[in-house]
């Protein structure tokens, strides 16, 4: 029996419960976790605004050491630090026979399948596939990213979503180049990541923007040389600080409609807007089509940083190890599973970047 942050219903508080794991099937390890962050993705979940079967345990972005390892699994074995990776490809798809793994057709399958037992032996459902709001998790081998050497294990958490994901929006989806000007809106997690990386590839200025004027030295210290507090008039402050014309690069990290359209309205003309928060299916964004002839830019969606983690995740650990990506710049605070409710609360209210669980 191991302890989980196990979600009964939609919108119904979490419980701190024992449960129970199988041994790892065929093709399946068995990883004990030493770190899970806390992501807004998960509030999404536990709220309905993303698909998910109840009752489950959530938590999609952890780290941990490898336990035990089912029939057929190769190249893990007890006793490995792994990266947990929420969205494995199934490399036979049509989209994984693009090469864009990130929209693999059958990365959300694990999500749909019971995978451990409550006390009361009723079923219990993956968050995500991985389920990290737990001690212990048993996951396809595919979901399973070695850990590179030199990555501590507790903050490699980070790496499952948050980094992957603000990495990916920078490098993969927005190519940012040397020399552009960037703003990033949201100054969580994921927004923090983002901007960390902004200033790797060499932009400037990158700006950062948020509700929460608390936010301002967390961001200038993930790389953004302004901040702003969001208002009516962002869209013009961001023309005012990149000469007039607007930034180069708009990263979305919120899945708002109005900052989406905020982020679209601070680009310049022929510039481009990423849009990485994931929100719901009431926000609707609008453009005129004078609008978009005129100002030829560009909108973007971005699924997990359009990243292919097995290729990214090497290139983000050697800047982890130079010093140059500092992953407990994003870690606001330490927690139990018990404190995961008040995370949800401090995401609903603006506050804080990642909420990191320590097992």
């Amino acid at each position: 029996m191991v302890r989980a942050a196990v979600l009964t219903a939609v919108n119904a508080p979490l419980e701190i419960a024992e449960i129970q794991l199988p041994d790892p099937g065929p093709g399946q390890i068995r990883v004990k976790l030493a770190a899970a962050g806390v992501c807004h993705s998960d509030l999404s979940l536990s709220n309905g605004t993303l698909k998910q079967p109840v009752p489950a345990v959530l938590g999609h972005e952890g780290a941990g050491t490898v336990t035990a390892v089912g029939e057929g699994v190769t190249g893990l074995a007890p006793g490995d630090p792994v990266v947990l990776n929420w969205a494995p490809s199934c490399g036979d798809c049509h989209f994984c026979g693009l090469g864009e793994v990130w929209l693999c057709a059958n990365s959300a399958a694990a999500a749909a399948k019971p995978y451990a037992q409550r006390a009361d032996g009723s079923e219990l459902y993956p968050g995500l596939g991985t389920a990290v709001f737990a001690e212990e998790t048993v996951v396809a081998a595919n979901a399973a990213l070695p850990l590179p050497k030199g990555v501590p294990l507790t903050e490699a958490a980070l790496l499952g979503c948050a980094v992957l994901t603000g990495w990916g929006a920078v490098h993969n989806s927005a190519q940012v180049r040397a020399g552009e000007s960037v703003v990033v809106f949201g100054v969580g997690g994921v927004g923090l990541a983002t901007l960390q990386a902004a200033r790797i590839a060499g932009a400037g200025p990158i700006i950062a923007v948020d509700v929460s004027p608390a936010k301002e030295e967390l961001a200038r210290a993930a790389g953004a040389t302004d901040f702003l507090v969001a208002a009516d008039d962002t869209a013009k402050s961001i023309r005012k600080i990149t000469g007039g014309v607007g930034a180069d690069v708009a990263l979305e990290c919120v899945g708002r409609a109005d900052t989406i359209r905020t982020a679209w309205s601070s680009t310049r003309r022929g510039g481009r807007t990423t849009v990485v928060g994931v929100g719901g299916q009431d926000q609707q964004v609008t453009f005129s089509a004078l609008e978009l002839f005129y100002f030829g830019r560009t909108l973007s969606g971005c699924v997990y940083g359009n990243s292919d983690p097995a290729k990214d995740l090497p290139v983000i650990a050697e800047h982890v190890r130079s010093g140059a990506l500092d992953l407990s710049g994003l870690v606001t605070e330490r927690i139990g599973l018990e404190g995961i409710p008040a995370a949800f609360d401090a995401m609903l209210a603006g506050k804080g970047g990642r909420a990191l669980i320590v097992f």
